[in-house]
């Protein structure tokens, strides 16, 4: 068990830069994720700590060690690949008990490991067969399983639930906050998946192009994002922004897009007033959008007036994609016992309690918090 330290990481092929002054401090037994679009280095600072690329500058620390030029092999870490890379040839106990062979650990402990690391994974039964025997969901528990019998001190995860189909990865994601869980050890985990960084992760860090955007907890993140990308990175489907103005008039403060005007209500209003007479992106999420028919209570609403453009109804829910009056498209998330129909009017009551602004020229939050 140890934590893990980025300390002004860089990583530059010719060029490019990969992964730009990256400095984080993850806990011992913390879970962080790290999430973000392709391209964006989340993986190459995985591979970093795994030695498995060559630090272009700064320090990475496993505990208080300095592990830059310290061999894959020695630094106490266990790795699981998108791919399984389980050996055809070879059973599963096979396959989990082989670093352990080439460490040239003691027959009985292989086998007292690679049971525990079984029972672990419900997977003692399958022992004996070959991967090809195996289903994706199955050969995914085998890979982890030959990362637990190594007893690491921090575990990573380069993508692991791509290759599953959508039920088996919503059951491996549990599996998985589980067994961290169990073995209170260091998880780092990669994915371009934001719905699997909200569910498993303690903390996220969202990248972009090379640099971290924004490190929190998952609720910090999606109520308080730091700036545009974050905020429409983070959430499903992503939230909605608008280019506005904020306008005082009589005492009161709005929202001018084009298309709508809103009312933003005092409580918000003593926020963002600093910034009227100003132009900034209005962010709003599909889910802080109600048909007025259906509004919850103790909301601080204000009302407007969209056009239906496409329905889907997802049973629990019902996704709308509108259109304001200037043809901007944006996306509520209502009630299921709403009843519309493509090209209707239909009222919405927007919660402003939960909107957010923007500068428009830097992205980032102009939220008080």
């Amino acid at each position: 068990m140890a934590s893990v330290t980025f300390d002004h990481v860089y990583k530059r092929f010719g060029d490019v830069v990969a992964v730009n002054d990256l400095s984080i401090e993850i806990a011992d037994k913390e879970f962080l994720v790290f999430v973000g679009p392709s391209g964006c280095g989340k993986t190459t600072s995985l591979r970093l700590l795994a030695g498995l690329e060559e630090i272009s500058e700064g320090n990475i620390l496993i505990g208080d060690r300095v592990v830059n030029d310290v061999p894959p092999k020695d630094r106490y870490i266990a790795m699981v690949f998108q791919s399984y890379a389980l050996y055809p040839h070879m059973s599963v106990f096979d396959n989990m008990a082989f670093g352990l062979k080439l460490r040239k650990t003691p027959k009985s402990e292989i086998e007292q490991r690679v049971k525990h690391a079984a029972d672990i994974l419900d997977i003692g039964h399958l022992l004996d067969r070959k991967p090809k025997q195996l289903s994706g969901g199955q050969r995914q528990r085998v890979a982890v399983g030959r990362a637990i019998v190594r007893q690491p001190a921090v575990f990573l995860f380069d993508e692991p639930l791509s290759n599953l189909d959508a039920k088996l990865r919503v059951q491996t994601r549990s599996q998985l906050t589980k067994l961290h869980h169990d073995l209170a050890t260091t998880f780092i985990y990669v994915t371009h998946d934001q719905v699997e960084a909200m569910t498993m992760a303690t903390r996220i860090a969202v990248m972009k192009d090379g640099i971290l955007q924004q490190i929190d907890s998952p609720q910090h993140l999606y109520d308080y994002p730091t700036n545009v990308f974050v905020a429409g990175f983070i959430g499903s489907p992503s939230m909605n922004f608008f280019d506005a103005t904020l306008v005082e008039s009589d005492g009161k403060l709005e929202i001018h897009a084009g298309g709508f005007r809103l009312e933003v209500p005092e409580k918000k209003a003593e926020e963002w007033r600093p910034h009227k007479g100003r132009e900034v992106i209005f962010g709003i999420r599909p889910e802080d959008i109600h048909s007025k028919q259906f509004t919850p209570p103790d909301i601080l609403e204000s009302d407007v007036v969209a056009k239906v453009d496409v329905t889907e109804l997802m049973g629990n829910e019902i996704f709308l994609y509108l259109l304001t009056k200037d043809n901007k498209q944006f996306i509520a998330r209502v009630d299921p016992r709403v009843r519309v129909s493509m090209g209707d009017d239909i009222e919405l009551a927007i919660n402003m309690a939960n909107a957010h602004i923007f500068d428009p020229k830097t992205e980032m939050t102009l939220d008080a918090r």
